[in-house]
């Protein structure tokens, strides 16, 4: 049987690995093995952290917005029930950036529930 030399596809495979791991401490960015498994795990991380980052801001915005009602007399689920209520769809992350950037533009749309 003849000989089949694959250390070129190694090498392409071993290096993609190794461009991927550039900046890891110690071994994980130098040899294959504990890189490949530092990969691995940075990718799965990466994949579940994209989602808790959504999930992340909505309680930061939802946070804003009660401290920012609560200085009218109101809390956060009164609040967002009034804007169902007068038809105002308005997503959190607005509603928060209004509560911190425009706080007379918040505060005429928290005394137009009442």
């Amino acid at each position: 049987m003849t000989r089949v030399k694959r250390g070129n596809i190694a090498r392409k495979r071993r290096k993609k690995v190794l461009k991927i791991t550039e900046g890891f401490r110690g071994s994980s960015s130098i040899l294959f093995r504990p890189a490949n498994q530092q990969k691995i795990k940075a990718l799965k991380s990466s994949y579940r952290d994209r989602n808790q980052r959504k999930r992340e801001f909505r309680r930061l915005w939802i946070t804003r917005m009660n401290a920012a009602v609560r200085l009218y007399g109101l809390n956060y689920s009164q609040f967002l029930h009034g804007l169902k209520k007068s038809n105002m769809f308005l997503n959190r992350k607005m509603l928060a950036q209004l509560a911190i950037r425009d706080h007379e533009a918040f505060r005429q749309l928290v005394q137009s529930l009442n």
